[in-house]
């Protein structure tokens, strides 16, 4: 059990948003990892002569062990506060980063990318964080936790033309060694500013959120036992991620094939997460409105739309402008289910069930990299990639609409007795 410790600062304060700028500082460094392994899988699948759904692998056990990782250390954050699983990231990714430079096969690399840059480096610069963060806001937590999820986009709009650039001039062992040093020493730098740890809140209900349903039975959220509530949630970001993981993973590698090259590729990925900043943004300003289950099933919807443009366009512009209205479609999804978690069920299991989620929508992710590779090496194109992708987004959709359904329901059976 985490042993209270006292502090003079509250939630909400000045020192509640200087924190906040430092968390976004902090996620921008540490999630580096989930966007330059996607820059480097050209040149990866070049240097060890792999298949292209072999060479979508580092990705794939990178954010599985971003997923588990990510419950290890928010249970380590519990117990002796954010700071230390922080460091212990800052080391890990440090040490990975160099590890994969100095990779000599593909299994070396991929074990570097799962174990030091996935479960103990990155994964402690998200949910850990995240949850962090949503003890130290209450009037506007919805933004905050947006503004706090948006660092990982922030790494994926800066650090894959970085990557690319010197990958082009220095290559891309030299890149990793270099992206070591830096991000290990930074991560450790700022990690020290987390000594203080989250004020003593009273218990507050979690249906604050102005645009939430205005009666819950947390015992049984939507109606539903908390084991099948949480497990249509994990579902959902499973889905959700899948679909998000084809545009993300492997727009550089479309791009090449398609004949614009790397470069253009690594910009259109930046471009899609640029614009995912201010989708998170925006969506957390909703969240604060309407609740996070109505802002999940909209942002479902908006990512199948663009989804589906990619079928028919793939000339050079058209691609841009589609990467850019995929990332602010999609943004704001994964953090809304940090807040339904907060909305519809008990306040004193939040921690636990906000980390299990995340690391199912990871696991999402995770698949979809993979899955996608190994699409395109049995059809020899994309095409089939992003029809799997539309099918699992349904899906996304649909439990959405399901459980946004049984909330209405509720809601009116209360207002009607």
């Amino acid at each position: 059990m985490r042993t209270p410790e006292t502090t003079t600062h509250q939630a909400d304060s000045r020192y509640a948003m200087l924190r906040l700028g430092i968390t976004l500082l902090v996620m921008t460094v540490g999630s580096s990892g989930m966007y330059v392994v996607s820059v480097m899988l050209p040149a990866v699948q070049a240097e060890f002569g792999v298949a292209r759904a072999d060479a979508s692998l580092p990705y794939t056990l990178l954010m599985l062990g971003f997923g588990v990782g990510g419950v290890l250390m928010g249970r380590l954050a519990d117990r002796f506060g954010v700071m230390w699983p922080l460091l212990i990231g800052a080391l890990s990714l440090g040490v990975g980063y160099v590890a994969c430079g100095m990779a000599n096969s593909i299994v070396a690399f991929i074990a570097a990318q799962a174990v030091l840059v996935g479960l103990l480096g990155s994964a402690a610069a998200f949910a850990p964080l995240v949850a962090d963060t949503s003890l130290w806001f209450v009037k506007r937590r919805g933004i905050a936790v947006a503004v706090c999820a948006s660092g990982n986009y922030v790494a994926g709009a800066i650090w894959p033309p970085i990557a690319q650039h010197f990958i082009e001039t220095v290559g891309w062992r030299q890149t990793y060694i270099g992206m070591g040093i830096f991000c290990g020493l930074a991560m450790a730098a700022l990690a020290l500013f987390f000594r203080a740890r989250p004020p003593a809140l009273a218990a507050a209900p979690t249906g604050a959120t102005s645009g939430a349903a205005p009666v819950r039975n947390m015992m049984r959220p939507f109606g539903l036992s908390t084991g099948t509530a949480q497990g249509l949630l994990c579902v959902a970001g499973v889905a959700c991620c899948v679909a998000m993981a084809m545009p993300q993973v492997h727009i550089v590698a479309y791009c090449g094939d398609l004949g614009y090259g790397a470069a253009r590729g690594a910009q259109m990925l930046s471009l899609m997460l640029g614009f995912g900043v201010v989708s998170r943004l925006v969506s957390g300003a909703i969240c604060d409105r309407i609740g996070g289950l109505r802002t999940l099933l909209l942002g479902g919807v908006l990512q199948c739309v663009a989804l589906l443009l990619f079928l028919p366009f793939d000339g050079l512009v058209p691609l841009y402008v589609i990467s850019a209205l995929f990332g602010l479609f999609q943004g704001g999804l994964v953090p809304s289910y940090a807040i339904i978690v907060r909305e519809h069920f008990p306040p004193a299991e939040a921690g636990a069930r906000v980390g299990t989620v995340l690391m199912f929508t990871l696991f999402g992710m995770a698949l979809g990299g993979w899955m996608s590779g190994k699409i395109f090496d049995l059809t020899g194109s994309y095409h089939a990639a992003f029809l799997n992708g539309i099918g699992w987004n349904l899906l996304n959709v649909s439990i959405a609409a399901l459980l946004t359904f049984r909330v209405r329901k509720l809601w009116l059976r209360t207002a009607a007795a």
